[in-house]
Parts: structure tokens; sequence; C-alpha cells
């Protein structure tokens, strides 16, 4: 997979499950979200999205699926146990316990505790005393649930035929990395997948990364992926081959611009969706091999300055977000940036985002509406809930 926008044959989605029927008013800012979802609704909202994708041509392949399959062979089975239970949380005599039992459960039972965690209310019933059960009220957590397991662009991302899983960089999403782990390490379609990074690596986060052009990368450096991370990730690619320059974009470490596809999207092979105020703000650091395995920096220069010269195109056309300042702060907020391509010219965006949609469509971007009111809340898009797993080239 060379770009953002070369014809999308494959992605992988995770459809909303029971971890997100976990979230309560008192555990949800913790969990990352800004409020309670309405299941059903984002379900049919989700559905509804990935038959949008269908209609076009997208194999779909659900997380929640993906994962029960891997957990059949039995050495992902036990990596499974091992992920799911934390010994510094339950004690020796509690992890021991949980450990056996969920050893003894099946593939999809052990795929439900890794996606929707367990309380200790739901613990196997007490062989002894255990203080840490006593001292913890019922429904806390003995395994934390993944509610961000919904936006899948950021636990992993594909660069060329390489897959790089995430080193997530809160502490509500890192279990994460070891469920995409056991994917693309067990279940068939995946076995022979090379990797391009590893999860325990300096913090990087897929929304971070946008494939900008064959061999030219963008990551953004903020709340979630460090400067280390983009460095270790630029090191990693070109070893690898797969990539001849990594623009390292630092962009606000707050809740608004948690992701560089929070303010900016591909929307074309030489076209970005983007807020207006990152228009002149946004700054690159130009990373690029020696020759020797080492790399060399240089800038800052404005983004869209130094991404056309790394793209080796004149300009890279901007199609800003909304209007006015105020409306293009709400659809920012609303995630009008992040759209996913479906091919060159062709995006999937939020219905509720009426003028950046607008804009869009006259710039001549077809966009593919869906629903997200439930969706949303969890402040992510269509590329936030997407992980495009192969793509035509341009």
């Amino acid at each position: 997979m060379d770009s953002e926008v070369g014809p999308l044959r494959a992605v992988l989605l995770h459809r909303p499950g029971n971890e997100l029927k976990r979230l309560t008013p008192r555990n949800n800012d913790q969990l990352l979200f800004d409020s309670i979802p309405w299941v059903d609704r984002a379900q049919a909202e989700h559905d509804a999205f990935a038959e949008v994708l269908r209609s076009r041509g997208v194999d779909v392949l659900l997380l929640a699926d993906a994962l029960r399959t891997a957990l059949e062979d039995d050495r992902a089975h036990a990596a499974g146990v091992h992920a799911a239970v934390d010994d510094r949380r339950l004690g020796g005599d509690l992890a021991d316990s949980l450990r056996s039992h969920l050893s003894g459960v099946d593939a999809a039972g052990l795929a439900e505790v890794l996606m929707a965690g367990m309380t200790f209310e739901e613990l196997p019933s007490a062989e002894g005393a255990s203080l840490v059960r006593m001292m913890n009220h019922p429904h806390d957590f003995a395994v934390d649930p993944l509610p961000n397991l919904l936006f899948t662009r950021d636990s992993s991302v594909w660069i060329a035929d390489r897959v790089a899983v995430s080193s997530l960089n809160m502490p509500a999403r890192r279990r994460e990395t070891a469920v995409l782990d056991l994917i693309y390490a067990y279940h068939p379609q995946f076995r022979h997948a090379a990797r391009a990074y590893g999860a325990h690596s300096a913090p990087i986060e897929g929304g971070d990364v946008m494939l900008l052009a064959p061999g030219v990368l963008a990551i953004g450096v903020g709340e979630r992926t460090t400067a280390a991370g983009a460095e270790s990730l630029a090191r990693s690619v070109f070893a690898d081959g797969i990539a001849h320059t990594v623009l390292a974009v630092p962009i606000e470490q707050s809740r608004a611009t948690m992701h560089l596809d929070t303010v900016c999207t591909m929307v074309d092979a030489d076209a970005v969706v983007m807020y207006p105020l990152a228009r002149d703000l946004l700054t690159a650091f130009t990373l690029r091999p020696t020759g020797d395995g080492g790399v060399k920096v240089a800038g800052p220069a404005p983004f869209l300055v130094a991404a056309a010269e790394a793209m080796e195109i004149d300009r890279l056309r901007v199609i800003d977000t909304g209007l006015d300042p105020v409306t293009a702060e709400r659809e920012q907020w609303d995630d009008g940036n992040n759209t996913l391509a479906l091919a060159p010219g062709v995006v999937v965006g939020y219905e509720r985002n009426v003028e950046t949609n607008e804009r869009l469509e006259a710039a001549g971007i077809e966009v593919l509406p869906i629903a997200g009111s439930e969706l949303g809340s969890g402040r992510g898009g269509p590329r936030c809930m997407s992980c495009p797993v192969r793509r035509d080239p341009l």
C-alpha cells in the first residue's frame, strides 16, 4: 500500500460491541469517550458504514471475527490469556485463578474478555480469601474493556506490504496492541505479513501516520505520538526500503487535535481537506536516510511546502473545513477533516459536516455521507474507524 487514496480493496473494521456497554459516567473520561454512546444506534451506524464500503467493492474484515479465528490456534490462545491477566492488578493468587479459568474457555469466550473486559463480579467463584477481590467494588474491572477498538486506524497501519503495530500512548488503549499482535501473528490472512514497527517501541499511533505519496510519510507528533516514535518509525521504514522521506509534523497536544488526521486527510492524489487554522500553522521536519544507516533532519518548513516538495508536485491542493471560523471549529471537532478515501477523489465523511462536504463536492470530490451521531462520541471519524489492509497502487 503506497498511498492514502489508491482504490481501497480490503479494510479492517471493528463493529461496536459489549465493550461500549461498559462505559458509565464514572469511567467514560478515563476510557477516552466524551459521552456514553447509544450502543444499538452505534452498531446500526457502523453497519451502514461497512455497507457503503462493500457497495464500492471493498472487502470488509471485522476485528472480532479475525480475533476469534486467530484464537483457535493454541499458541494464540495462550498468548491471549497472558495478555488479559495483569498480576500487578490482581495479585498472584487471583491472577493464577483467572488464568486457569480463561485457559479453559473457547476462542469466542476469550475474545469477548479481551475486548469487553471482565468485572470482579464476573470472575470465577473464589476458592479462597482474596483481599484484592474484597476491596474492589463488584463492578470494578479486573480486566479493562477496550471501547476504543472501534478506531482500528490507531492500533495498526500498513505501509507498503508491511504492518506497523502501534505503540499506543494512552493507558486505556495500550492493551489493544496485544489484540492486534494476535491477529497479525495467527490469523491465516496475515500470518506471513512482515512487520514495519513493533508495539513495544516508542509511542506512535496510526491516526498520526499518513501515506502522502509512494515513499513519502507524514507523521503527526503531539498528544499520542512522540518525537521518539516518529524518528523510530522513520528509521524502520528507511531500513526496510519502503519510504525515502518522512515528514514529522508537530500538532497541538489537545483533545481536539489528538492525531494528524483530525486536522488533515488526503482526499485525492494531490489534495487534502484541512482545518483552516492548520493551513498556515502546520510545519514539518523532513527526515531522509543518510545511506549509512543514519537519518538527516532538515527544517522546520511550512507543512504544505515540505509535503509538495517530498511528493514532487507543484503544490498540494487544500480544501478548507467550513466557511467561517466558528463553522470550521465546529466541523473540525465533529471530524470534518477525518475522511476515508475509497479512491482518488472519492471519500466517506460524516453527514453532519454539511459545509465541509459541500466544499469537497465543489472541489470535485465525491462524498459518501454516513451517520455518526453515536459513532463520533469517542472523537473519531471514518478514517479513524478503518485500517486499510490493501489498496491498489496509484
